[in-house]
């Protein structure tokens, strides 16, 4: 299972999910969903803004849970 980080990196940047929801034009439902990983997809588009806007790389945003 995939396992995104960005809560993390949010508090990080000491910035908030609904900072982040405005800067990508994305519902807080959506993002939340991602977080807590019930999304079954995910676009590119939103792969590169989380990086852009987290200013980390995809292996930062994104663990591997090998337990699951």
């Amino acid at each position: 299972m995939l396992y995104f980080r960005i809560e993390e990196l949010l508090k990080k940047k000491n910035k908030s999910k609904y900072w982040l929801c405005q800067n990508m034009n994305i519902t807080s439902h959506n993002l939340n969903r991602v977080i807590r990983g019930e999304t079954t997809s995910i676009s590119f588009k939103y792969l590169e803004e989380l990086c852009e806007f987290l200013d980390c790389s995809l292996d930062e945003l994104i663990e591997m849970d090998k337990k699951a």
